[in-house]
């Protein structure tokens, strides 16, 4: 798999969620912080405000989304004024929004201005946390933009067209449309992020021809014998060079990253398979148990075999 699917592949726990919400003036909902979550809201009709503890209030129109990577708490709100009395809910149950936004309705139902989201959340395992989650703001902000984003756009209305009707195979259908919407989200980010040269970071390592290439390696076969040398191969560059390019970037050397990535694979095989160790050690490119129950003991801080019990 290349580095992006991956990183969704990898940190993914449990089963997503969304709901399509109808809001009617005056309304507000706070979404509490949760560690080890994701969660996005996309505008559907009308206006709303995104609201933070010490940061500027948001406003957030037709079109617009909204990423946020770590769980942080935040308010949507049909006016900032209205924030004061939002009741509050985890982010990762988007149904209860669902049910805060039905309660507060009223006799008039429709008759007020009418605000609708699309609101999803996914939980993530903080021990495959990667690094590329690190270098996201606390909130990522993609306004709307004429003919921009067309994949991005369909995969919405798809998932709200899905949560407006649900039909038969919904089950199957929108699980695949959340994991697809996170992943176009990531790549819009990237391609709107601002370079950050020496300093690294993930959207310049994926945008460096040399280092991508030796990314999609390491991630298309982990268990290959790689060596700077190797790497430094497919990266088209002699050894030297590679290794600070990459180490710039990335924001470790290659030796350890490989390491790292080999651990995260081993800890998810662990967790999600009965593969005896020797079977979960060739996967990740150690020859012996011993060599791979060493390496894991070191990442993890305990065995492999307690790490499963």
């Amino acid at each position: 798999m290349d580095p992006l699917s991956d990183v969704i592949a990898l940190m993914r726990t449990g089963e997503a969620r969304s709901a399509r919400v109808e809001w009617h003036a005056p309304w507000s909902q706070r979404f509490r912080s949760v560690p080890g979550s994701a969660g996005f809201q996309v505008i559907l009709q009308g206006s709303c405000w995104l609201l933070r503890p010490d940061a500027p209030a948001l406003p957030l129109g037709v079109g617009d989304i909204v990423f946020v990577p770590r769980g942080a708490g935040h308010t949507l709100a049909d006016d900032p004024l209205t924030s004061a009395t939002a009741p509050a809910c985890d982010p990762d149950d988007p149904g209860a929004a669902q049910r805060h936004a039905a309660a507060i309705v009223g006799d008039d139902g429709g008759a007020r201005p009418a605000t609708v989201t699309l609101c999803g959340a996914y939980r993530l395992d903080p021990e495959r946390a990667h690094p590329l989650l690190d270098d996201l703001p606390e909130v990522v902000h993609l306004p709307a933009r004429v003919g921009d984003r067309p994949e991005l756009r369909a995969a919405v209305e798809l998932l709200g067209a899905e949560l407006e009707r649900p039909r038969p195979g919904i089950d199957a259908i929108v699980p695949a449309l959340l994991d697809t919407l996170l992943l176009y989200i990531l790549r819009a980010w990237l391609d709107d992020a601002p370079p950050r040269g020496r300093d690294g970071g993930w959207a310049a390592a994926l945008a460096d021809p040399p280092v991508a290439a030796a990314l999609h390696a390491v991630h298309r076969d982990p268990a290959r014998p790689w060596t700077v040398a190797t790497l430094a191969a497919e990266a088209g560059l002699s050894r030297a060079p590679f290794a600070r390019r990459f180490a710039a970037l990335v924001g470790q050397p290659p030796a350890s990253y490989l390491t790292w990535w080999r651990m995260t694979i081993a800890a998810r095989l662990l967790e999600e398979s009965d593969a005896p160790l020797s079977a979960v050690a060739a996967r990740v490119g150690y020859g012996s148990e011993y060599a791979f129950a060493k390496a894991f003991k070191r990442r993890h801080g305990i065995s492999p075999g307690r790490y499963r019990r």
